[in-house]
């Protein structure tokens, strides 16, 4: 009796034995993490392993190792390249949109401070820059000489609804029903636009930006500017038309 449950000891033993078990990656990788120490005991026989490489068949751990520790630093340089590229470009933006503060502040009516905005587009190598006023927001009727920017807001309800549902800021392309309805006269190839709405609540107007190049504006592009242009227009364009009560 005894025999036998010494053989049933055994037997258990040699199943949670680890020389029992089939090896496999997760196995090999958890061990390797348990014994930091692995590679240091083992540098000789680190320095004989081969890692298949696509281009030189074969080489050895060390050099895969340094391999990829040189891929991520290059990746890292790309990285840091591409945030100071965004970062000067950012910068000079800035400087330009506080160079057009000023310029708009110094207009003397409505129709100057839209040529100034047009001006200013075009020095950025757009094609122009439109502005809308919404007529149920603003007084535009005669004898104001600005109706010809008034826009029907209810009119421009099935662009809101395909644009900004859920930000005031839309970048990308228009069909040629919304072009049509944003510029009635001749304007040319429009390729993308980049349109922001006027007001706290979006309820005041437009602003639009346009580009013969269709990949110029592209969702996931930053909006500040034309967040900060937004809010900073209705407060100039009070200067010469009333609101509506």
């Amino acid at each position: 009796m005894v025999g036998k449950n010494t053989r049933n000891l055994r037997a258990k033993k040699a199943r949670r034995s680890p020389s029992s078990l089939k090896l496999n990656d997760e196995i090999v990788c958890q061990y390797i993490i348990d014994n930091p120490d692995f590679f240091m005991r083992n540098a000789r026989h680190v320095e004989c392993m081969r890692v298949p490489h696509p281009v030189r068949g074969m080489i050895s751990l060390p050099e895969w190792n340094m391999a990829r520790q040189r891929n991520k630093i290059n990746q890292l340089e790309c990285e840091i390249s591409l945030l100071l590229e965004h970062a000067s470009a950012n910068e000079l933006l800035f400087n330009q949109l506080m160079d057009l503060q000023i310029e708009l502040i110094k207009a003397q009516d409505l129709n100057q401070l839209i040529v100034l905005l047009n001006t200013w587009a075009k020095s950025l190598g757009l094609s122009g820059a439109y502005l809308y006023l919404f007529g149920d927001k603003w007084l535009l009727s005669a004898p104001s000489n600005y109706h010809h920017i008034a826009l029907d807001s209810s009119q421009f309800d099935f662009i809101r609804v395909r644009h900004f549902q859920y930000s005031q800021q839309y970048l990308g392309t228009l069909n040629s029903t919304e072009l049509d309805f944003l510029l009635p006269d001749e304007h040319g190839y429009v390729g993308s636009v980049a349109l922001s709405l006027l007001g706290q609540f979006g309820d005041l107007g437009l602003l639009m930006f346009t580009s013969a190049n269709p990949e110029h504006y592209q969702a996931g592009q930053g909006t500040l500017v034309l967040e900060k242009m937004s809010e900073i227009l209705p407060i100039l364009i009070s200067r010469w038309i009333m609101r509506t009560k």
